[in-house]
């Protein structure tokens, strides 16, 4: 009866992002992209000047005093890089405390912790951050963001995405 039990249990792998070492390296290396992107606009792309790529997509290099999307621009800079710190911190206490098993989720804490860091890079080393990308029509345009957004965006719809359609476990 023991060797049907133990048949019927899924295998108990941990999921790639669950672990410690993984989740740093992936971290570091979407970091690094981010800074390398960064660098490779402020200085190469003119400031304030759209540059087309495709209909409804520019590069425009601007600085964002703010968060993500340009949100709480007219706050301090210092409250906006505790803030980013807090949120870094929160982030890995939910890593630590998700089921090693919630791959998407793992995935989507890492890439909001490789986002904040990204951004968090540019608070400390230019006072801003770097944003480049704009999508717009001739009537609308979105917030100006960078790849550091792109992975906070991403990184929390997989939290989302994970927390709505992958299943649970029962506690034992």
């Amino acid at each position: 009866m023991s060797e049907i039990q133990s048949n019927d249990r899924p295998s108990a792998k941990p999921a790639l992002f669950s672990r410690p070492l993984p989740i740093l390296i992936f971290i570091v290396v979407a970091v690094i992209l981010d800074q390398v992107v960064k660098v490779m606009v402020d200085n190469w792309l003119p400031l304030q000047e759209a540059v087309p790529v495709i209909p409804m997509l520019a590069l425009y290099r601007t600085y964002n005093l703010g968060v993500a999307f340009s949100m709480l621009s007219g706050m301090d800079g210092w409250f906006i890089v505790g803030m980013r710190l807090v949120i870094v911190a929160f982030v890995l206490w939910l890593w630590r405390r998700t089921p090693d098993h919630r791959w998407l989720a793992h995935l989507g804490f890492a890439l909001i912790i490789a986002g904040a860091l990204g951004n968090l890079i540019d608070r400390f080393l230019y006072g801003h951050v770097i944003d480049y990308v704009l999508f717009h029509t001739e009537t609308w345009s979105f917030a100006v963001f960078n790849l550091a957004d792109s992975f906070i965006t991403v990184g929390a719809a997989c939290v989302i995405l994970d927390e709505l359609l992958l299943p649970k476990k029962p506690k034992a």
